[in-house]
């Protein structure tokens, strides 16, 4: 098949379809474009979306990515970055593989199409010009040949014609013999013509033009052929990625696979246990006897042994009430933070003081490296004196050496308290110790003495100052089925002046700006008691909230 042959008569016909093929293959790159321009922005999206969820440095949100749930998602998150980078590289290779490549075929293409279509119109343009100057030689012969029949008949009427003179037949007579030779003459001219004509048409038909066209024919081919090879390309590209995929995904799977519920839930207790234990029993109270509460061995009282504790009825003693509020209240106020974190409840506090031990261990064996260093290097110093004086280091060295003792000192402050705090985690058998008033009140010394000074904030239930020491309880409610009064009456209300994060149990988070009501007063402790709704209640510092008591409380007073 050759369309030299088949499609001899079709010049511009194929040159339409090779304009149309050219049409394609521009119309293929302007695909693979678009697919690139795609890919890079799913990349983008992928990028972007996994690092907006990626944890932020040094925050709470941080910290929650101990537990293995969070690992597997903060993994998967790694894994679809690698994944977008996968997807960069398809662009990548589309664009230097596909395009870059097509475009410059194009361009060849197109040169070498124009090529041979002069050519092929030169050809043509050759023939149409033997054909006119066949036609041109064609006409003179006919022409001359009607002028010599004029002639031949015109002589033959002069010498017929008696009345003519002899002179003028001879000259009917020569004419008739010129218009002859010069039909004769075009005779040959045209049948000359005619036959290089002939041939000229041959060769064009039979060897120009298949030659051009099997020109066209092997460039479409070509063309037809790097389409083809640019579509297993596109392809092969894709497939080049999948394994790199597949690994992300396996990456994935094997996040999720090491999931552990059970270690989550051991970090969950890691991080929130208070290291209390729970309260006892509470005692069947007689009140057939006079109006007075014993307390028992169990109860949530801060008993040290030193006489019984007497627990007085306040006017405001069956308000809602939490059995594990007592906070160091030097501490809570303005937010401060004892250095022996003595706020925290025991297991929390643990935890902290081995964090600050073995972070203190770590600085010390980094001043321990630096003095090292030094040393070694003084030695040096000191076998080759040219390459620097000894004793310029000597400042440097007694520096090192001084922060190593501060910090073991500082090393042994932390693990005294630590080894204080262990003491008195889960093999503790006084049972005053379980309630978490001790072990308050044990920290916070400065308060020992002070009758009026609660240990907690709710003030409920005050104790008698006995000998040496003074600590306050709280009263509580274990059940609220056993509260058998109304919750306590708004006494007033108040304005947040500053926001408050209540985290500790007992407190209570307000937005500055925020009205509640008020349904304790400050009673020198520095917190007074709100409430927000039914269901929400408890203490804030009385520095942040702005109080209005009604006209017949005991007196409207306004703490700023």
């Amino acid at each position: 098949m050759s369309w030299g042959i088949e499609l001899w008569d079709q010049f511009d016909n194929l040159e339409k379809h090779t304009q149309w093929g050219i049409d394609i293959l521009e119309k293929y790159i302007k695909f693979v474009k678009e697919r690139t321009e795609i890919e890079l922005s799913y990349a983008k999206q992928l990028r972007n979306l996994s690092k907006k969820y990626q944890p932020k440095k040094n925050s709470k949100e941080e910290e929650e990515y101990r537990y293995t749930a969070c690992q597997a998602f903060l993994a998967t998150l790694n894994e679809m970055n690698d994944y977008a980078g996968q997807h960069e590289l398809i662009s990548e290779n589309m664009t230097s593989q596909i395009i870059v490549e097509l475009v410059r075929y194009v361009q060849e293409l197109k040169q070498e199409r124009k090529s041979h279509f002069h050519d092929g119109r030169k050809a043509q343009q050759h023939i149409e010009m033997c054909w006119k100057q066949l036609e041109s030689s064609k006409r003179r012969f006919e022409r001359d040949c009607k002028e010599a029949d004029r002639a031949q008949q015109y002589f033959e009427k002069m010498d017929a014609d008696i009345n003519v003179t002899k002179a003028d037949v001879e000259k009917a007579r020569q004419q008739a013999q010129t218009r002859h030779q010069m039909a004769e003459d075009s005779k040959t001219d045209y049948s000359s013509i005619l036959q290089k004509f002939n041939h000229e048409q041959h060769e064009y038909y039979h060897t120009h033009v298949p030659n051009i066209f099997q020109k066209i024919q092997e460039m479409e081919e070509r063309r037809i052929v790097r389409i083809g090879e640019s579509v297993k390309t596109y392809a092969e590209l894709d497939r080049q990625v999948i394994p790199i995929i597949g690994k992300c995904l396996d990456g994935i799977v094997k996040a999720a696979e090491s999931i552990d519920p059970k270690n989550d839930s051991q970090l969950v207790v890691e991080a929130y246990k208070s290291g209390f234990e729970p309260p006892g029993d509470i005692e069947f109270e007689d009140y057939t006897q006079p109006m007075k509460r014993t307390v028992s061995d169990n109860s949530l009282s801060n008993s040290r042994g030193e006489g019984k504790s007497e627990l007085k009825f306040g006017g405001k003693s069956k308000g809602k009430l939490w059995p594990f509020i007592k906070k160091n209240k030097l501490s809570l106020k303005l937010g401060a933070t004892p250095e022996d974190f003595s706020n925290l409840p025991p297991e929390q506090r643990r935890k902290k003081l081995q964090q600050k031990v073995d972070e203190l261990n770590k600085e010390i064996q980094k001043e321990m490296d630096q003095r090292d260093a030094i040393t070694k290097m003084k030695d040096v110093y000191l076998k080759n004196p040219q390459m620097g004086d000894p004793t310029s280091l000597d400042h440097k060295l007694a520096e090192v050496s001084q922060n190593i003792d501060k910090l073991r000192l500082e090393t042994q402050k932390f693990e005294a308290w630590l080894a204080e705090v262990e003491g008195r985690l889960p093999a503790r058998s006084d049972q005053a110790r379980r309630q978490s008033g001790m072990y308050e009140a044990q920290n916070a010394p400065s308060v020992n003495n002070c009758a009026q000074d609660r240990e907690s904030p709710d003030g409920s239930y005050t104790e008698e100052q006995s000998q040496e020491s003074e600590v306050k309880v709280l009263a509580t409610d274990f059940d609220d089925e056993f509260d058998d009064e109304e919750p306590l009456p708004a006494i007033g209300t108040c304005k947040a002046l500053y926001t408050f994060e209540g985290q500790n149990e007992g407190t209570i988070s307000v937005v500055e700006g925020e009205t509640l009501y008020v349904i304790e007063e400050d009673k020198g402790d520095g917190w007074t008691r709100i409430r927000r709704n039914e269901d929400e209640e408890g203490y804030v510092p009385t520095s942040y909230v702005e109080v209005y008591l009604d006209k017949n409380a005991k007196g409207a007073k306004t703490y700023i």
